[in-house]
């Protein structure tokens, strides 16, 4: 039988050569786009990390410069149950906007008392889903981690001891543990029924947090004012998301509902006041859902393009 000659095919240099520099030119454009992004996010990281870090400047001055002594001794501790939020806030935001790559000095712990033997305790044990390994051996206890945190009742404390088994296998020297869940303040000592107990009293009960303290404290828990207030800053952090749901929400309703309360302000280093304004939003009272918001940059420029449209002065103004 007789074989055609192959066929060979027609190479053109040119086309490959075009289709080359295009799928180069694409992988540029490509490239250039992500390096601009990357280095715009990177401009407003640091213009943010400059800004808290101004701000925590100015409030750990506020609280230790000697003007601060002129102020008389309970109105000194209010502000300083302000100034400790707010500066443990800002340390949190600053640490979640750090890069984790950075090699950070380690931070110094304090030295935590124990919490009071007479206290009830409820273990939690968070053991292993299975006890035998993944290469089929049977896992053999070898200890455990234990820690307390401190949660509240109303009307009673208790501690809750997390006991996280730990489980080797001799043969092919694996250790599972179960991992602790997710807390609020990571390697902290209150839980979230006392975080909840304590952003309630002080915001709904209007209890001071160093009443709060005391009454802990006739409970036989020592727990300084400032510690309350550092767990206030951090929750104030982790409840953004839902601060700015609420605001979304309320920002698509045909109308809201704003109230202004003047209240008399002192000024940091100066013994005189000066008026100041709570503002307040909500939905009607006939919504199907309610909500509440407040802030004085609640409308952000939406207010002040509204206020210079009609020819009014907007109270957000400086």
């Amino acid at each position: 039988m007789n074989a055609y000659p192959p066929i060979k095919p027609v190479k053109s240099t040119n086309s490959y050569r075009t289709i080359g520099n295009l799928a180069i030119g694409d992988c540029r454009t490509l490239t250039d786009q992500r390096i601009a992004a990357n280095a715009k996010a990177i401009q407003q990281k640091e213009l943010k990390i400059d800004q808290l870090t101004y701000e925590l400047a100015y409030l750990r001055r506020l609280k230790f410069s000697h003007k601060s002594k002129q102020i008389s001794a309970l109105q000194m501790t209010l502000l300083d149950e302000v100034t400790d939020a707010d500066i443990a806030a800002i340390e949190s935001e600053l640490e979640s906007l750090k890069d984790k790559t950075d090699t950070a000095q380690p931070k110094k712990q304090p030295k935590r008392q124990p919490l009071p033997e007479n206290l009830p305790r409820l273990e939690i044990r968070h053991d292993p889903e299975s006890t035998t390994c993944s290469c089929g051996c049977q896992l053999r206890h070898i200890g455990e981690d234990v820690s307390e945190k401190l949660d509240y009742l109303p009307g009673s404390s208790q501690v809750e001891r997390h006991i996280r088994s730990k489980w080797a296998c001799d043969a092919c020297e694996t250790l599972v543990q179960k991992p602790m869940p997710p807390q609020i303040i990571d390697k902290g000592l209150p839980t979230s029924g006392l975080l909840a107990h304590l952003l309630i009293a002080k915001y709904a009960d209007h209890l001071p947090l160093y009443r709060q303290a005391q009454i802990f404290e006739r409970a036989g828990v020592k727990l300084p004012s400032s510690t309350l207030a550092e767990w206030v800053g951090v929750c104030g952090v982790q409840l953004e998301p839902v601060a700015q749901a609420l605001k979304d929400f309320l920002l698509t309703q045909p109308v809201l509902h704003a109230d202004e309360t003047p209240v008399p302000m002192l000024k940091p280093g100066n013994k005189k006041t000066h008026k100041a304004y709570l503002w307040a939003y909500t939905n009607p009272a006939n919504a199907q859902h309610k909500a509440v918001c407040s802030g004085q940059a609640f409308l952000d420029t939406w207010f002040l393009q509204f206020s210079y449209s009609i020819g009014v002065k907007s109270p957000f103004a400086v």
